[in-house]
């Protein structure tokens, strides 16, 4: 899989994103919406930043099944019921980010929403990526 991030030099300078991703690969693996669940499907972490690792840990768990890893990811959506609170929480997230996928990022958006599946959750990542063979 080839992958080119596209960051147009009109546009703002994107900080943890890409503003586009061209990837050309030949198998697409779509992942679905993870949050904090542990193994027991519990929500686990009391605070963003923990729900947010371990929701991430969960989405390359299952594109990693897939037979992918983060480099491969094109695009993730991040579903959060508090955005003031990802705003203020965005170095913390940012660092994990990086500590777990690398610094080749996908093209992202962050969406408010007034809840998740599970109640506990905060925060729910879900995304597609693009492989080779």
């Amino acid at each position: 899989m080839t992958t080119e991030r596209v960051n147009p030099p009109r546009l703002s300078p994107p900080t943890g994103f890409s503003h586009a991703v061209v990837a050309t690969g030949t198998r697409l693996v779509f992942l679905a919406g993870q949050t904090a669940l542990d193994a027991d499907g519990k929500v686990v972490g009391a605070t963003l930043p923990e729900q947010f690792a371990r929701a991430l840990a969960n989405l390359l768990a299952a594109l990693g099944a897939a037979g992918g890893g983060p480099a491969d990811l094109a695009r993730v959506t991040v579903y959060v019921t508090d955005v003031a609170a990802y705003r203020s929480c965005a170095p913390e997230l940012g660092r994990l980010w990086r500590e777990s996928a690398g610094r080749d990022y996908p093209a992202m958006a962050v969406v408010g929403v007034v809840r998740l599946w599970d109640e506990e959750a905060l925060v729910e990542l879900d995304g597609f990526a693009v492989l080779d063979g």
